[in-house]
Parts: C-alpha cells; sequence; structure tokens
C-alpha cells in the first residue's frame, strides 16, 4: 500500500543526487558553467537559465524514477512474479485470477504483473511506469492474515490504483516538487558558498547543492503524501466499485483489527511491520508524512456513500 509511494520518492531522490554528481562533473570537466551566476562579481543569478535547468533535471528525475518503479520494487521487495501460464499453487492461482478479474472489470487491456513478496507485514502495493506495464504485489503476511474476501478488497484497491493512473499523475506532481527542489536547494547553496573564500565556493557549492537538494526533497515530500492520502480515498471506492463495499469495508476493518492486535501485543505503536505500512495513523508531525490517511477515516468515507 504505502510501498509504492515509498520506493518512489526514495528511487527520485537518488536519481536526483546522481544527476546533481553527473552534472558537477560535467562542468568541472567540460568548462561549462554551471553555476547559474551573472554580472560583475557574481552579483546576481540568472534566474531564467536556472528554472530551465530545474524543469528540464525535475521532470527527468521524476520519470526516470517511474520508469525504473516496477524492477526496483521487484528487487529490493523480492517479489516472486507469478507466470499465469506456469505452475503455481493454488493460492497462487487464486491470487493471479483476482488481479485478472479486477483488472478486466476495471477495463486495463493488459493484464498486471501479479507477485508475492516474502514478509510479515499485512500490505500490497501497485507500482510500474504505466497501465500496460504495472505490477500488482501482496505480501506473505496478508494472505496468512487476512480471510479470502478482505483479501479481495485489498488487491481490488490496489488494481484500482494501476485504472486510475496514480503512478503517473504522482509522477507529473514530483516532477513539479524536484523542479522547486533543484531551484531553491542552487540558489541557497550559491547564498551560503558566497559566505566562504573564493578558493573554497566551489566544494561548498557542491555539498551545499547535495544538503539542500536532500532536505527540500524531504520537505517535497509532504506535498507527495498530502497527495497520496488523497488517492487513497479514490482507490477505495474503485475497490468497492470491483469487489463490492462489503469487501472493501471488510478490508479496512481486517487491517485496523491487525493493527489494533499488533499495538496491544508490543504495548506500543512502534512495531516495524505497521510502520513501514504508513497506515497506523499515528497522530503529530509524523501524520504529515503518512501516504495514507487513517484507517477509522477511511471506513467512515467508505459507509458514506
Amino acid at each position: 500500500m504505502g510501498k509504492r509511494f515509498f520506493l518512489f520518492i526514495l528511487t527520485n531522490i537518488l536519481v536526483m543526487t546522481t544527476i546533481l554528481i553527473v552534472w558537477s562533473l560535467i562542468t568541472k570537466y567540460t568548462g561549462i558553467s554551471g553555476s547559474f551566476e551573472n554580472g560583475e562579481a557574481g552579483l546576481g543569478i540568472n534566474y531564467g537559465s536556472l528554472m530551465v535547468f530545474s524543469l528540464i533535471v525535475g521532470f527527468a528525475g521524476s520519470f526516470i524514477s517511474l520508469a525504473m518503479s516496477r524492477w526496483i520494487a521487484k528487487k529490493m521487495m523480492k517479489v516472486k512474479v507469478l507466470d499465469p501460464d506456469g505452475p503455481l499453487t493454488a493460492q497462487e492461482r487464486g491470487i493471479v485470477e483476482k488481479v485478472h478479474r479486477f483488472s478486466r472489470a476495471a477495463g486495463l487491456v493488459h493484464m498486471p504483473e501479479v507477485g508475492i513478496y516474502p514478509s510479515p507485514e499485512v500490505n500490497a502495493f501497485a507500482t510500474g511506469p504505466s497501465k500496460k506495464r504495472s505490477l500488482v504485489a501482496v505480501s506473505s503476511g496478508l494472505l496468512n492474515a487476512m480471510d479470502d474476501a478482505a483479501v479481495e478488497g485489498v488487491i481490488a484497491h490496489e488494481v484500482a490504483h494501476v485504472a486510475n493512473g496514480d503512478m503517473v499523475t504522482m509522477t507529473l506532481l514530483q516532477g513539479v516538487v524536484n523542479t522547486f527542489v533543484v531551484f531553491f536547494s542552487r540558489i541557497a547553496a550559491i547564498l551560503v558558498s558566497r559566505l566562504v573564500r573564493s578558493e573554497m565556493q566551489m566544494i561548498v557549492r557542491f555539498i551545499a547543492v547535495l544538503v539542500f537538494q536532500i532536505l527540500f526533497s524531504i520537505l517535497g515530500s509532504l506535498v507527495v503524501s498530502a497527495y497520496s492520502r488523497h488517492r487513497e480515498f479514490h482507490a477505495d471506492r474503485g475497490g468497492a466499485d470491483l469487489a463490492g463495499r462489503d469487501k472493501m469495508a471488510h478490508a479496512l476493518r481486517s487491517l485496523r483489527s491487525y493493527v489494533n492486535q499488533a499495538n496491544v501485543s508490543n504495548g506500543h505503536t512502534d512495531d516495524s511491520a505497521i510502520q513501514t505500512m504508513k497506515i497506523s495513523g499515528k497522530g503529530g508531525m509524523m501524520r504529515l508524512f503518512s501516504t495514507h490517511p487513517d484507517l477509522d477515516e477511511r471506513i467512515a468515507r467508505l459507509e458514506q456513500r
């Protein structure tokens, strides 16, 4: 559930950092000016050139992250992709059948890849660069903890994400966020580099850009997380349309029961299997970074339909 956004944002930050390093090497060894300063003594900043550069790098970073999303998810989560035409267990074939049935009902022409990954957490995710090249994966923990009706609700929710094109729309949003991250991180780095001696400015600027870019990327993830929470309500409605409102609501209640039981068993809400799902509804500042709304709110909205 929260996995697709976490992996996307992490990949995006790594890609943006790599672009920064490559660009720095290019400007160093080719003589191309990468300072975006103009005027005598470097007192001005060429905001137009910097904005064009920020747009190119920002959207390149997000679209590269999108293109890599399915591959990254498979590798990081150790997803076992299920071949519909190959030998499968009864449980595996049931998962494939559910994904394909809901995908056809959602109007998808190309069936998503289906996978299971080893993890004790009760989780699932959908990712991929397009509806044609998507992946829906469920954890072994989800299959062990939930009954068949709840599993259907979870899978329908993930298929709804694919049908809604959420990864592409998030990529466009991330591109805008990246643009501002690149733009303001370089302005901040230029200002910081002016506080040191001229012979130290290049190295200070490089380090400052790196630090500010990571910091602003983390702050920018607040915007992406807010979008993610908004889209979860849409995916819940889509899942209800595909599997039925009762099954979707049952899936959310089962998830809430699992979270509550895990909290009681551990005596606190810091269990890693819960926190990685980003669904514990923990209050305070950390809630701003959550990719999912509170489960009680999701259930209430679904029942109000």
